[in-house]
Parts: C-alpha cells; structure tokens; sequence
C-alpha cells in the first residue's frame, strides 16, 4: 500500500509554530524532529501509512495540498506585541487575585431561616 501525507494544520505565534497531523486512531507514530525538518509518520487503523516531512525555511514552490492553515489559531501579527502583552498581564492579575487568600467572609449579616418565617407569619 502506498504511503499518504497526512493533513496537516499550522499556525505561529511569536516564538513558535505548531503543526498538527491529523490521523485519528494512529499507531505507531515517529516525530524526527531536526535542525531544518520535521518528519511525522503513522499507519491507521486500516494499515494506511502516513509520512510528511517539512523542510523548514526552505523555498516552497508549491504549497502540498495536505498542509493547511489552521485559521482557528491563525493572527495577524502585525502590531500584535502589546496585544498579546496585555493579555498575558491580565493572565497574571487573575492568578494573583485567585491564590491570594484573605479572610473568609462574615457570616452575621445573613438572615436565619427561622427569623425570616416568622416575620412573614405575623
């Protein structure tokens, strides 16, 4: 049986890129992952072999049609740095605010139960 690519997503962010290879139920897998490429392979469950290798920075010609941009992740990072500040900043408040315990709340102002029955009776 000949070997097929699998479909591929990727997206970047500033400092990284992510690639997904989408084979469901896949079994033995390998990622080589180099210096200029990455080489994924896998069979699925019908025995159907995959294999991709991705040479990084290299000139494309033509764009694989098993390699797609994933436009759930995908950003436009042109301007994009106080954005992405911002948002890990206020990641960082709502950590702080949540590990940071104070005093448990005072329990005297709630209404009794009881009290409030009987108030509703008179």
């Amino acid at each position: 049986m000949a070997r097929q690519h699998a479909r591929t997503l990727w997206y970047d962010r500033p400092k990284y890129v992510f690639m997904e290879f989408c084979v469901e139920d896949s079994t033995d897998v390998h990622v080589l992952i180099e210096d200029h490429r990455i080489v994924f392979s896998c069979k699925n469950p019908d025995g159907v072999e995959f294999y991709n290798e991705i040479e990084f920075y290299a000139k494309v010609n033509c764009k694989p049609v098993w390699l797609s941009v994933d436009f759930d992740n995908w950003r436009d990072w042109e301007g994009d740095e106080e954005v992405e500040l911002a948002q890990v900043e206020h990641y960082a408040e709502l950590l702080k605010k949540v590990s940071t315990k104070g005093p448990p709340p005072a329990m005297d102002d709630l209404d009794d139960d009881s009290d409030s029955a009987d108030a509703t009776s008179n």
